[in-house]
């Protein structure tokens, strides 16, 4: 026997003075009610109620149990008004997790989802694995491979391309790369990680003649991209990074793209979250909010155009990808 329902039909019957009433309240049978408040005394060992085929009075013990019965049952009511409230407004605490070549492009896009929706907290995580969304307690996660797991929902937010970039001293000092085999007579800073270090001996290159892979070293391989950007900005190298990651840097100068015409893979960039019934505001909001701000394509100068003009990637040929 379910006690709740139990103590709400007892508290009912006491509001409205009989069986029949509350019944009626509950959508329940006279006996059904009647049944719930016998099993209630049964189990207490009390009598609740005196009743008569003319008359239904409260015994002193059950004043006792129906004071105590409304002050818990008014705090369920309180408990489910307020988990309502927060599944259609946005606020609490969103766990977000990262793969971590977006994390740059991520950062803005968190600043200003906080300005927007001041009472959501952001609780964010960067990995290069695809964590357990439901063991580990993640809200949503933001990642570059399409999942095959069934059980999780995946919306496309936009995409990304993979470029080349060096600082101008660094072209100056080195010269600049003409085709794809002269990659390897410079240092080329890759990212890498564990179970994936092919990228730190060579590059796969899609140009307007088709695919060419290029034996490529270098003396800086890590999987923080922070570090990727910061040694490309010093100088120190060639560096492979995601076009929203760089766009920034490439509009004002401080990087500029080596063998524009190439790129290393094109790839979506996908929100995946646990269940789509009952969706949370805070993570429908998140993921309406994030698809908004990957909608357009990053903008970024090609070098091969005369003056200040700049060029939209060109649209996915391709959504591959080696991990998430």
């Amino acid at each position: 026997m379910d006690r709740i329902t139990s103590m709400t039909t007892f508290a009912t019957v006491v509001a409205s003075g009989s069986f029949a009433a509350a019944a009626l309240r509950l959508n329940m049978s006279p006996a059904t009610a009647t049944y719930h408040v016998q099993w209630l005394e049964q189990r207490l060992g009390v009598r609740l109620l005196n009743r008569s085929t003319r008359k239904l009075s409260v015994t002193e013990a059950g004043k006792v149990y129906y004071e105590q019965c409304a002050v818990i049952l008014a705090q369920i009511e309180d408990a489910d008004r307020s988990v309502s409230v927060m599944n259609s407004i946005p606020r609490g605490m969103l766990r977000l997790n990262v793969a971590n070549v977006l994390s740059y492009s991520v950062a803005p896009l968190i600043g200003n989802f906080s300005i927007a929706y001041p009472e959501i907290a952001v609780e964010l995580t960067t990995t290069d694995r695809m964590v357990d969304l439901v063991d580990e307690g993640i809200d949503v996660a933001i990642r570059f491979k399409m999942q095959e797991d069934s059980s999780l929902i995946m919306r496309r937010l936009g995409q990304f391309r993979v470029v080349l970039c060096a600082a101008p001293a660094y072209l100056e000092k080195y010269g600049a790369p003409r085709q794809p085999s002269d990659l390897s007579h410079h240092n080329c800073i890759a990212y890498m990680y564990r179970g994936f270090d092919k990228l730190t001996r060579e590059w796969h290159l899609i140009g307007p003649e088709g695919e060419v892979t290029v034996p490529v070293s270098g003396n800086l391989h890590t999987n923080s991209v922070a570090t990727l950007m910061a040694a490309a900005s010093d100088g120190r190298g060639i560096v492979m990074a995601c076009s929203r990651t760089a766009e920034r840097a490439l509009r004002s100068g401080e990087l500029v793209r080596v063998l524009p015409e190439y790129h290393l893979g094109e790839y979506p960039i996908c929100a995946v979250y646990p269940h789509r019934q009952h969706l949370s505001a805070k993570v429908r909001s998140f993921v309406d909010f994030a698809a908004d701000h990957f909608a357009d394509e990053p903008v970024i100068p090609a070098n091969d155009t005369p003056g200040p003009g700049r060029t939209k990637i060109a649209p996915l040929r391709r959504l591959v990808a080696p991990s998430a």
